[in-house]
Formats: C-alpha cells, structure tokens, sequence
C-alpha cells in the first residue's frame, strides 16, 4: 500500500508515486497552479466520437413523437390506445432506469469505453426489434432495449468526456453531448415528417437508428480509455500517454501531465486505503458486490459525496420533472389536438429551437457558470409555462384526450381564427430555449460533482433518479391532460420550476473552471456556496 502524502510535501524533486508505491516520474510543486488547457484536436475527436451516444440517445427518445401519430392501425391491427402510447413512450425510461446503475458498477470493473461499446449494440438490436415488430408488445420490447442502451450511454459517455477533459474546458466538452441528443431530436423529427405521408414509413423512421450506432461501433476501436480509470486500474504508463496526447498543445505539457496523473494517483491512493484491492483485475463477484456496498455506504455516510449526490439527484429529477420531455414525446399529438396542419413540422421547431439554445449554452457554460446559468434561465420557463397554462384555460377543448383525439382525429377542432394555439406554440418555444440554455445540459455535468472513486456509482444513482422522473412524466402525462385538464399539467410543472429554482439557489455552488480534484474539496465540508461564488469573483 503507497504512503499518503500531502501536497505541501511534494518538492520540486519529490516523486511521482503510482498506487503501489512504485516510483514513476519526477514533478514539479503545486504552487504553479492547476493545469489550465484549452484542448486540442485528440480531445476534440474523442468527444465529438463519444457524443454519438448522444445523437443515438437524442434519435431515440425525439422518434417517438412523429410515430406516434404515423403507426396508424399497424400494430396488433387496431388504434393505439392512451395506455398503449404512455406505455410505449414511458418503457424506454424504465429500462433505462434499470441500465443506469448497472452501468455505473460495469464501468468502474470493465471501463467506460466497454460500456459505451455495450449500449451501442442494444441501440441497434433495439432499433432492429422496434422497425420489423407487428404487435405492441414487440414495440415495447424493442423500446425497452433502447432503453437499456440509452440508460447506459446517458451515464457513461458524460463520464468519459468529463474525464477526458482539460478543466477550463470540461463544461463546454460535457455539453457537447446535449448537443448531439438536441441534435438527434432535430434529425428524428425531420425524419419523421420525411416519412410522415409513406406507408409504413413509422418504421424507417424507428430503424434508422441502427446507421449511427454502427458507426460509433467503428470508431470506438480507436479510443483510448480514461485516464482516471487506467490509474485505478493500475496502467499508469497507458494513463500518461492518454495524458500527454489531451495536453499536447499546452506548451509546458510534460508538467501539466505529471501534475494532473499526480493529483489523480493522490486521490487513488486515499482511496485505495478506504477500499482495499477494489480495482484489481482478479476481483471475484463476492469481492465485486462487497466493494460496490461499501462504496454506497460511503456515498450516502461521508458527508461530502452525499452533498454532491443530493445536488446531482435534484437537478436530474428537475430536468424531467419539469416536464419538457412530454413535448418530446408528445408534441406532434398536442399539436395535432391544437390542429395544427402539420403537426410535426410544428414539432420541429421546438426541437430546432432546443438544439439552437443548446449552442449557446456551450459557447458560454464556462464564461457564464453552472449556477448563474440556471438562477436566470429557470424563472423564464416558470413564467411560460404559466402563460401556456392560461392559454389553455381560454381555449375551449371538448373531449380533447379521448382517445380518438390522441390517435391525431380531433372530434372537434379549435377554430381557425384562434390566436391561443400560436400563443401556447410560442410559449412553448421559449420554455424550450430557457431549458436548452440551462437545465436542459447542467444536470449532465453531475460526474464533476463527485470524488473519484464514487464518480462512476454517483452518477448511476443521480442518472437513475432521471430516468425514474422520466418515467414518471412519461407515463403520466396523457392522463394528467385527460383528468386534469391542460392548464392544470402545464401549472403543475411551473411550480415544479420554481420549487427547482429555490433548490439551486440555496445549495448548487459554482463548479466552472475547478478541476475534480477541487470540487471534492469544495463540498467537503458544506454546499460551498459562498466560497464558490468567491472564487468565482476573484478567479482564484
């Protein structure tokens, strides 16, 4: 077992030890500051290559909405019902509920890349499964693999990326990955409107989404695994040559590799004492399971990762329950009720307007921050939601979720010289810019919140809190606008914002620009507000 030892007693000869206690390299002392790099094309290839999971995650989950209303009689030769739409819609969630936790304890034994491997093949058998199916319960079937590989990609590939990523520039990185699922949700719908007037075409739209997993599945080969991972792992040659192709365009890359491998081995080895043996490749399933508990226990008991799990947990049940996602999976039916004529090239505006506003939340995460980002964009989803909600109680909807009128056959139609649907279209679409912006991609930056050895377990439960809240919206939301009518779903979610808001304002400190390693310090010993925005007035 390696000795512990404290920054301050690094000189600028002291050694560089591994886990083992064996010495490696020679670096320079922690004075000089953490490494700050702006990236370069490796770092930019391996994102841009692992946020394909994204677009894969984005296609999925945006296909459903077009269809939806294209299936028609196709499936078990009848109308789907509002059951067998909540049921399609909301398996994909539940499984992926079920794959995220899963996924974090096969990333910490097998690696991050593996895992990401694993849910590019359910993305293709689950695509393979939904386009050939003639029956509802082989949609079903095919949407809960989907799930399974969406729950393990929306885990593990934010993982991949924030460890892979310089700190000056992991916020910006790690968004990325929104930009590919709000880039996939964009290409689902044009898709879908494509083949919304061919016969049979719902089933090109859903087996498309077999062409970028099999590219993925190539480019993976290539890829390098994580550096934080290889040192747990015990490759620390490997974890230096990842290191030094990340910072090969800094022009002191030789001291910023050794500092950055050197914190990393500094926090393995503090960890290695608390979970003996934890990472060693012969590790039996007995061992497996016994590690895993007792990094639960240290999850929820030591104060500082059960701070980082509650934040990470809120904003992951946040981002669901505000309700945005129904507008995912049901837009083109709330459209087709409000008889749009098309009503999923309406769609596509709001998923237009998603990836927009996704783009500029990663030209700006790190200028702007996590925490302010969130405290402004928040209340102006509140407000239109509650603008939506009133436009709703003005607008006469007869029997408008029967049913027959969730099949897209209105049995009464709005009147055309209506203004109420372009005001809920509108309020909708800014709701949507407010949560590309904010809450929409922040949650997603949940592993930088948690220490190294729990990152993988932390991010699983706070990714399984969102798929939990997922299926909850998802199941729920037809039958919230049926039972309690539209004005009430749609207030219902505005508070649900503003009760998030309150929530980040009294516990989410400002991450940007802190390198892991500091974040952990940060929450050590409380929220660490205050000290926080502190750091971020004074850049220190």
């Amino acid at each position: 077992m390696g000795t512990r030892l404290e920054a301050d007693d690094l000189g600028p000869n002291a050694p560089l030890l591994n886990v083992n206690g064996v010495v490696t390299a020679h670096i320079l002392p922690r004075d000089r500051g953490a490494p700050v790099c702006s990236g370069n094309w490796f770092v930019w290839a391996l994102t841009l290559s692992a946020g394909l999971s994204g677009l894969l995650f984005g296609y999925d989950t945006g296909v459903i909405s077009s269809t939806l209303v294209s299936i028609g009689t196709d499936l078990s030769n009848r109308d789907l019902t509002t059951l067998d739409k909540s049921l399609i819609t909301s398996c994909t969630s539940l499984f992926a509920l079920i794959a995220s936790p899963l996924a974090g304890v096969m990333a910490d034994k097998f690696g991050r890349r593996r895992v990401i491997f694993v849910a590019d093949t359910l993305f293709v058998l689950g695509a393979f499964m939904q386009a050939i199916t003639n029956n509802v319960w082989g949609m079903i079937a095919g949407r809960s693999v989907v799930g399974l590989a969406v729950g393990s990609a929306s885990l593990v590939t934010p993982l991949y990326i924030s460890e892979l990523a310089p700190s000056g520039n992991r916020g910006r990185l790690v968004t990325i990955l929104s930009l590919f699922i709000t880039g996939g949700q964009v290409v689902a719908y044009i898709v879908g409107w494509l083949f919304s007037s061919v016969g049979g075409g719902w089933r090109w739209i859903v087996g498309l989404g077999i062409l970028p997993a099999i590219f993925q599945l190539a480019v993976l080969v290539p890829l390098p695994e994580t550096p934080r991972w290889l040192v747990q792992a015990g490759f620390e040659t490997t974890a230096m040559d990842v290191l030094g192709k990340v910072y090969k365009s800094h022009p002191d890359s030789d001291y910023i590799v050794k500092h950055v491998l050197r914190d990393i081995q500094q926090e393995v080895t503090e960890e290695h004492d608390r979970v003996v043996h934890c990472f060693e490749p012969q590790t039996n399933g007995q061992q497996l399971i016994s590690n895993v508990f007792q990094r639960a226990r240290d999850l929820i008991y030591m104060g500082g990762n059960r701070r980082a799990l509650i934040i990470a947990t809120m904003l992951q049940c946040y981002q669901q329950l505000c309700g945005f996602n129904c507008l995912m999976y049901f837009s083109a039916t709330l459209f087709s009720i409000l008889s749009f004529s098309s009503p999923t090239l309406t769609s596509l505006s709001v998923a237009v307007t998603n990836f927009l506003f996704t783009l500029l939340a990663f030209a700006y995460i790190d200028r702007i921050g996590r925490r302010r980002i969130l405290l402004y964009s928040t209340p102006i989803m509140t407000i239109s939601l509650f603008i939506c909600a009133f436009a709703f109680s003005s607008l006469e909807l007869p029997g408008a979720f029967s049913d027959s009128q969730v099949q897209g056959r209105p049995r009464e139609t709005v009147p055309s010289d209506s203004v109420l649907p372009i005001v809920i279209l509108l309020c909708l679409t800014v709701y949507t810019a407010s949560y590309a912006f904010g809450l929409g991609n922040i949650p997603w930056q949940q592993s930088e919140l948690f220490p190294l050895y729990v990152r993988s377990l932390g991010s699983a439960f706070a990714t399984a809190a969102n798929w939990g809240s997922n299926f909850i919206v998802g199941i729920t939301f037809l039958p919230m606008m049926k039972t309690l009518s539209p004005e009430w779903t749609f207030a219902a979610y505005a508070v649900i914002c503003a009760v998030g808001w309150l929530s980040v304002w009294a516990i989410y400190p400002e991450m940007g620009g802190l390198s892991l390693e500091e974040v952990k310090e940060l929450l050590a010993d409380g929220w660490g507000v205050k000290e926080s925005l502190v750091r971020a007035r004074t850049g220190s």
